[in-house]
């Protein structure tokens, strides 16, 4: 079955990248690999989630610029929870940036934060199909 498997986020550097995601965030580190050239293959996910994200270092000048505005301020990401208070609780005692206050939409509870380098992620807590 197709399925997107990773997602590439530019980021300033590898170890403070993983520190942030198996940190604050609670992702695992699923495999982090030298390539030889002064590269990693660096790739992180949510405990038990089937997709991850791809670790990837600006490069160059153009790569730099983007790391933290890939998605042109808008939300980009997405992170599931069955456990949105827990969830917010935690983040928010780990010094995560939330930029709104929790909200209840028809869809499910949901909060806009910023990861290290300012991309949106929306923490989102599904409402259950009755």
């Amino acid at each position: 079955m197709p399925h997107i498997a990773l997602v590439t986020l530019v980021v300033r550097d590898y170890d403070e990248a993983i520190a942030f995601y198996t940190g604050p965030l609670d992702f695992e580190l699923v495999e982090d690999t030298d390539r030889g050239d002064g590269s990693r293959w660096v790739v992180v996910r949510p405990h038990g989630g089937a997709g991850a994200l791809l670790l990837a270092r600006a490069a160059d000048d153009a790569q730099r610029a983007r790391v933290g505005a890939q998605t042109g301020g808008r939300v980009g990401f997405f992170l599931h929870t069955d456990d949105f208070a827990g969830d917010h609780a935690r983040m928010t005692a780990a010094g995560v940036r939330f930029l709104e206050e929790p909200r209840h939409e028809p869809y499910g509870s949901v909060a806009v934060f910023e990861d290290l380098y300012g991309n949106r992620w929306d923490l989102l807590q599904p409402a259950t199909a009755a």
